[in-house]
């Protein structure tokens, strides 16, 4: 929990020294509150005092009170401040570390955990530091002051408040070591109806094309049954805290005032009046230390919650990506999108068998090389390691002769145009996702934008939408078809102008006019870049200039369509499947 705080900044930590000095001023004003009610309680008890006497202790005593409600409002304003920034940067640490994992790092994690720990983790940290900040240090404080304040004024009493704090104490020990284990539970809890809720709100239209919204909510009310049970469980716990505090301090004050009343009686004339003094004052001054403690148990009810976050915030952030920064900004001279495999091997952490296994093939500059196979034979694996999302087991990977794991990331992505499997589009307009990307910080012009979504066979539907260009697109693309997302996938990756195109399955969506012409246009006017193409179909790849069949992980083929045909059995399979005898034969 303690680690946590190495990540505020200097000036928060003199914010928040400057909130001790008020703190400790606050405690003192609420202290000589009771002394000043003690005098009061004298001067009226004794005869001829000076009404005046009486009205100088009362404006005391509204002084006092004036000057801690100023404290406490200096304080809560620090406190807010420092808990906003603090919270501030975590979500900034949180966000770019995430941002540096890989996807092995991702996948351990979980797209869920780390949005809760992003959000509700964070607040949990930040409502800590605000109460933190005014109760943790005030508590003490106030306690070990006021017991000082009301040593040596009876036996008595003192061990009545003694009782009371102990009982406290017990049932704060009691009530942690039962609610503590549900506390870690519960963050975990977070996690799970995070992903359901994400799992149904991206699938909804599955969701709904199969009739299983029962499923859905069943799955929804069994993780949110499960988290309010954990809750309603630590919060029954933590409710029965204030009626016994509750209990305690009349009972304590109840107690005093017996006690007090019996040696009043007991004593004699000369003592009867200190004993009432006192009795006033310690009443005070222990409902202060009652308050104290009461303040504590506040934060030991935040504590354990708080506590389990910042732990989790932790793991996070001292994880270290597993794909490090490169040195290199450059190939070597008179490269330029030439990509070499050397004898490659892949498998996944923890799993039992290689992925890919001694893959060698160089696609040279202005090629296009192609890449086909059965589900899971590792062809989109294959394109990953180019990209380095990881990095591969044994062997070696060259971009314009330099090993890719030797580049800076961010110059090796500048050599690459890449178009998922998926396409990922972002909520902004047609403009912003396919000029996405920083080109140097420059930004690419809009002529560029059109001309980048004309090559991908956009602009037909583009230029028919409510803004053209500058026409809304929904979150992850929602509001236009799949072949249209992919399009603009192809048109974002155009625009960059890269040295070398990564297409995973990225015609799949299209029609197959569509797919036809985009690539005889893609070739025209992208010559001299090299391509890389995972396809299923044998029409998509045909002409490739070098063909990579796959076959659990291993490569069982390469050369041109037309030599694949005589020598290789399974694209020769595959070919048979989707082609007639007449296109076979041509």
């Amino acid at each position: 929990m303690v680690r946590i705080f190495k990540y505020l900044k200097a000036e928060e930590w003199l914010m928040a020294g400057i909130s001790l000095i008020f703190i400790v001023a606050q405690v003192w004003l609420d202290l000589k509150l009771p002394d000043y009610m003690a005098e009061i309680t004298t001067l009226t008890q004794t005869p001829n005092s000076a009404i005046s006497d009486i009205w100088l202790n009362g404006g005391y005593m509204l002084l006092c009170a004036l000057g801690s409600l100023a404290a406490a409002v200096v304080v809560g304003f620090f406190a807010a401040k420092i808990a906003a920034s603090f919270s501030q940067r975590l979500r900034s640490l949180l966000f770019n570390k995430v941002e540096s994992f890989s996807m092995e790092e991702i996948n351990r994690f979980s797209t869920s955990s780390l949005i809760t720990r992003s959000t509700n983790d964070i607040t949990q940290i930040q409502m800590l530091v605000v109460m933190g900040l005014q109760l943790v240090i005030k508590a003490p404080i106030t306690a070990v002051w006021a017991i000082t304040k009301i040593s040596g004024k009876g036996f008595e009493w003192t061990m009545v408040t003694g009782v009371a704090v102990l009982i406290m104490i017990i049932m704060v020990t009691f009530l942690l070591i039962v609610a503590l284990p549900k506390f870690k539970k519960m963050q975990t809890l977070t996690d799970n109806i995070t992903r359901v809720t994400r799992e149904n709100l991206t699938g909804l239209r599955v969701v709904r094309a199969y009739n299983a919204e029962n499923y859905q909510e069943e799955k929804f009310e069994t993780a949110n049954e499960e988290l309010t049970s954990t809750q309603m469980f630590t919060n029954r716990a933590m409710a029965v805290m204030m009626p016994v505090m509750s209990m305690l301090m009349s009972g304590l004050s109840l107690a005093i005032y017996w006690i007090g009343a019996y040696l009043i009686d007991a004593a004699g004339a000369l003592d009867k009046l200190g004993l009432f003094s006192n009795m006033v004052v310690f009443s005070s001054y222990a409902m202060q230390v009652i308050m104290s403690f009461m303040m504590l148990v506040m934060i030991f009810i935040m504590l354990p919650r708080a506590s389990v976050s910042a732990k989790r915030i932790n793991e996070v952030l001292d994880t270290e990506p597993r794909i490090l920064d490169g040195t290199k900004t450059e190939g070597q001279p008179g490269l330029r999108g030439e990509v070499v495999f050397k004898s490659v091997s892949f498998q996944y952490p923890d799993a039992a068998e290689p992925v890919l296994e001694d893959i060698s093939f160089t696609a040279s500059p202005g090629e296009t090389v192609a890449f086909i196979g059965s589900t899971g034979s590792g062809k989109s694996t294959l394109v990953n390691l180019a990209l380095r999302f990881f990095d591969a087991t044994q062997g070696e990977i060259l971009i314009d002769g330099v090993n890719v794991q030797e580049y800076k990331l961010e110059a090796l992505f500048n050599k690459i145009g890449y178009v998922p499997q998926k396409a990922v589009l972002f909520k902004g307009t047609v403009e912003s996702n396919v000029a996405y990307g920083d080109n140097g910080g420059e930004g690419y012009p809009l002529d560029e934008v059109k001309k980048a979504v004309q090559i991908a066979q956009g602009a037909d539907f583009v230029e028919k939408m409510d803004g053209q260009y500058q026409a809304a697109i929904a979150q992850g693309g929602a509001n236009v078809s799949g072949g249209q997302k992919q399009r603009l996938a192809i048109a974002r990756a155009v625009c960059r102008k890269p040295e070398i195109y990564i297409f995973d399955d990225s015609f799949s969506a299209l029609d197959y006019k569509t797919d036809r012409v985009l690539r005889s246009v893609l070739k025209q006017e992208t010559a001299g870049v090299t391509s890389l193409i995972v396809a299923q179909r044998i029409g998509t790849i045909m002409d490739a200039d070098q063909i990579i069949v796959l076959d659990e992980g291993k490569i069982v083929g390469k050369g041109t369509h037309k030599d694949l045909l005589r020598d290789c059995t399974v694209y020769r399979e595959i070919a048979m499947s989707q082609l007639s005898e007449e296109e076979l034969a041509s």
